[in-house]
């Protein structure tokens, strides 16, 4: 899953970037997670920026479609790797039709008007790196630990901050979360399976969370892990060693 903070709906006005609602005031962005595995997107450039932005395509599932003229070798390996479809040319429109998602990381300002333009005449979600007022979505700050995923957004307005705020949250949250989550997800099916009412349920799964399982899942104390679902839930589950 990609992490897309903001999206507004493809081909209508963008009030916000426009200078926002009726009253005058900025519209705050939704908040949500993308499924675009299997979708084409298309990143326009072929330097750096637009490097990081194809690898966490890729990282997602999607079918990535570069244009430019000139890549960087990280790219070039990927291209020959099959990885990406490479449109050695100049932006033109025809080449972001279809397109489910276009991402412009060009250092050429009117090509990157032209992109958000054509994008949004065609229904198509749109983001133009460090240019918020041309995006229908942007795309924030994470940290990752296995499905765990924590997103953070300043609205466009201090990347900095909010990459500030993301090397706190990494320091916070260790690889002892992507352990619980994978133990949660288990005990959930398990529970499900049982048939219990939804509350019931809940009831279960917050007494695992707010019990002192992480500790024991820092220290590998495995046998604990087990012993305190049991007790917590009634149900009787093998945690494998890692």
């Amino acid at each position: 899953m990609i992490c897309v903070m903001g999206i507004l709906e493809a081909g209508f006005p963008d009030t916000r970037c426009s200078g926002g609602n009726s009253k005058g005031k900025a519209m705050p962005y939704y908040p949500l997670f993308l499924d675009i595995s299997r979708r084409q997107c298309v990143v326009i450039g072929g330097g750096k920026v637009a490097e990081r932005k194809i690898e966490r395509l890729l990282a997602c599932g999607a079918r990535v479609e570069v244009v430019g003229k000139v890549l960087t070798p990280a790219l070039v390996a990927l291209k020959k790797n099959g990885r990406i479809v490479h449109h050695e040319t100049d932006y033109e429109e025809t080449l972001i039709r279809g397109a489910f998602l276009v991402i412009g990381a060009t250092d050429n300002d009117a090509v990157n008007g032209r992109i958000a333009k054509d994008a949004r005449a065609l229904g198509i979600l749109v983001n133009i790196v460090d240019e918020p007022a041309r995006c229908d979505f942007i795309l924030p700050s994470i940290v990752e630990r296995g499905d765990l995923s924590i997103a953070v957004s300043t609205g466009g307005k201090s990347p900095a901050l909010a990459k500030k705020i993301r090397m706190e949250l990494d320091a916070l949250y260790g690889p002892e979360y992507s352990t619980l989550l994978e133990i949660m997800g288990k005990l959930r099916e398990k529970m499900i399976a049982e048939g219990r009412p939804s509350a019931e349920n809940r009831g279960r799964f917050e007494a695992v969370v707010t019990s002192g399982i992480l500790d024991h899942i820092r220290a590998k104390r495995w046998k604990e892990v087990e012993a305190l679902i049991l007790e917590r839930t009634g149900i009787e589950m093998e945690v494998e060693s890692r």
